[in-house]
């Protein structure tokens, strides 16, 4: 690359000092579009890029996500393009599909001003119809991810023969999505005479030879952030072991003041498993990720839009270039391996000069990305400590009265319920009072109002014992062989202990951590009650209390696994050997070590 732009010297509100976009030889229908949007100055990527892209440069800036990458090239081309011609003179390849559509709508933003401007954005999930109804009748900029560009190319309905400018926005993330060959091809298979412009938040050696390849003589820009984070958003974590996670989450999501939240993990799987436990506890929860369909995810992103929906379970892809001005908490339930992903996530919430709050789930051994997070943003995330048993009764109670404040305002309603309980204190001679705690009982069910302090987590990290070594099942990476682990503890062997079989097993698809979570729960049993668990195809072998406490035998044989009722019932039979079974000597609600 022969030139590189200097940063330039910025004012308090990051644009460029002195400098207006009046100034940067914009089309005027243009400049007036985003005038009304309430552009003042640009911003340091685009004061340093504009110009060139308007002298028909090539470009490579490097710039973080939110720095205003769209406008710096969405308004040069604009600028320049030719209303008349019907084939497309600009594309413009970003990862994802939420990404194309918000680039696509920033499009249309800025050429308000420009009748007949036509942009189309295209992508997988969409239907074919609407995207080749829309060629047909011709269109200037085409906006879309690579996969779907690619089909289009291969069926021969876009026609890029004519292109003018080509723009790759977030380059380094398509790579890491593997559309490395989609992008060359699409480079390579249109016309030399485009001008080229790459955005990417870092430059892998991948970009770096992409850009030597394609690009002419490029102008390289690099814009620094003095922050990577939003001052705006108040950065906190909690230190929680990873069995802990989801009691953890549902302590803090009692006791935050939020109106809508993203929740972020690191895989599908775990999306849709921890939106079902949120909804199963109360919570208006929803998950998306790569493989929930376009209208869906849409559908769901509305919802949580029009507060229909306050927690999104989400993956780094899924919620890449969604915004959504709820969103007044992002939760890092697992915390992201690598720094840029922490800044976009938290970088979901706290926009546009809004507030945002930012809780970041951290076990004993990911202490060295907390460490990692804090260094690269320089900025200290505060420790925050786990609502207790007392600060959730607190928020429950304050609901509640709020709901009898409320309900007291319905005066037709209210006036019926007073005759209601007239007519049980003059008929049974009972006082008020305890009709009304009667009747909060009964609205209530078998749900508690309040927590009881035994239901106090048991464990809190102190060190990494716990989970070093382990992956999110809990299996250790140095597991030694099975004839090197500890031998797993006997109901024999502890003589306050005995088996009992349970009627759900691997035909029910249970697994060692449910059957622990769910004797616990029920049984109100402690972590020295539990021995070895033997899972077979059809039921399971649990070593518990020989005398187990009272009224939990009742209790237990109520409880149901998976939506099966357990039988629980004592076993008299041979149990199989050590090495079929796993041994549960260690914490409930702590995923087994396997010592068998």
């Amino acid at each position: 690359m022969s030139d590189s732009a200097p940063d330039p010297a910025l004012d308090d509100k990051g644009g460029e000092k002195g400098l207006t976009f009046s100034e940067l030889d914009l089309d005027p229908k243009v400049l007036k579009a985003i005038t009304e949007v309430g552009y003042e100055t640009p911003s340091p990527i685009q004061a340093a890029t504009i110009p060139s892209l308007l002298a028909g440069r090539d470009v490579v800036g490097l710039a973080q996500t939110g720095t205003g990458k769209t406008a710096a090239f969405a308004l040069p081309i604009l600028s320049n393009l030719d209303l008349s011609q019907k084939t497309p003179q600009a594309l413009v390849l970003a990862p994802t599909r939420e990404l194309a559509l918000q680039v696509a709508e920033a499009f249309e933003r800025y050429s308000s001003k420009m009748p007949g401007v036509r942009v189309l954005p295209v992508y997988g999930g969409q239907g074919y119809g609407v995207q080749l109804s829309a060629l047909r009748r011709g269109v200037h900029v085409v906006v879309g991810t690579p996969g779907r560009i690619m089909d289009h190319l291969e069926k021969g309905t876009l026609d890029l023969t004519e292109l003018k400018f080509l723009v790759l926005d977030e380059a380094d993330e398509m790579l890491k999505m593997g559309f490395a060959e989609d992008v060359e091809t699409i480079l390579a298979d249109t016309p030399d005479s485009k001008q080229v412009a790459l955005f990417s938040a870092t430059m892998p050696s991948q970009i770096r030879r992409i850009s030597k390849k394609h690009l002419n003589d490029p102008v390289e820009v690099t814009v620094k952030n003095k922050t990577t984070t939003s001052a705006n958003i108040t950065q906190r974590y909690l230190m929680v072991s990873y069995p802990q996670k989801v009691d953890a989450l549902t302590r803090i999501l009692e006791t935050e003041n939020f109106e809508g939240m993203i929740v972020f993990v690191r895989t599908k799987q775990v999306t849709e498993a921890l939106a079902e436990k949120l909804r199963a506890r109360g919570f208006s929860a929803a998950a998306i990720n790569g493989d929930v369909a376009q209208n869906q995810r849409e559908r769901t992103i509305n919802q949580l839009r029009d507060a229909k929906l306050d927690i999104l379970v989400a993956t780094d892809v899924a919620a890449r270039g969604l915004d959504v001005e709820r969103i007044s908490h992002v939760v890092n339930f697992d915390i992201p391996t690598d720094t840029e992903s922490y800044v976009h996530r938290i970088g979901r919430t706290g926009r546009a000069g809004r507030k945002g709050d930012s809780i970041a789930f951290v076990t004993p051994r990911e202490r060295h990305l907390l460490r990692a997070i804090e260094k690269a943003t320089r900025q200290p995330l505060t420790q925050m400590q786990l609502p207790s048993v007392d600060d959730v009764n607190k928020k429950r109670l304050s609901a509640f009265d709020d709901a009898i404040t409320a309900a007291l305002s319905d005066a037709e309603k209210i006036e019926f319920f007073r005759d209601v309980v007239k007519h049980y204190v003059n008929e049974y001679d009972v006082p008020e009072v305890d009709v009304a705690a009667a009747i909060a009982a009964v609205m209530h069910g078998e749900n508690p109002l309040t927590l009881q302090p035994e239901q106090e987590l048991l464990h809190t990290p102190r060190n990494d014992r716990d989970d070093r070594g382990r992956d999110d099942r809990g299996r250790g990476r140095n597991d030694r062989p099975d004839r090197e682990r500890r031998a797993p503890r006997r109901a024999g062997a502890d003589s306050h202990l005995a088996t009992y079989r349970i009627s759900v097993g691997k035909r029910h698809k249970v697994e060692p951590r449910q059957i622990v979570g769910a004797l616990a729960n029920e049984g109100g049993l402690g972590r020295d009650d539990f021995g070895k668990i033997d899972i077979r195809m059809d039921h399971s072998l649990v070593d518990l209390p020989a005398d187990l406490p009272p009224g939990a035998w009742d209790k237990l044989k109520e409880t149901r696994i998976s939506g099966k009722l357990i039988e629980l019932a004592k076993d008299n039979g041979p149990r199989r050997s050590a090495s079929s079974s796993k041994s549960y000597t260690d914490k409930p609600f702590k995923k087994a070590r396997h010592k068998d």
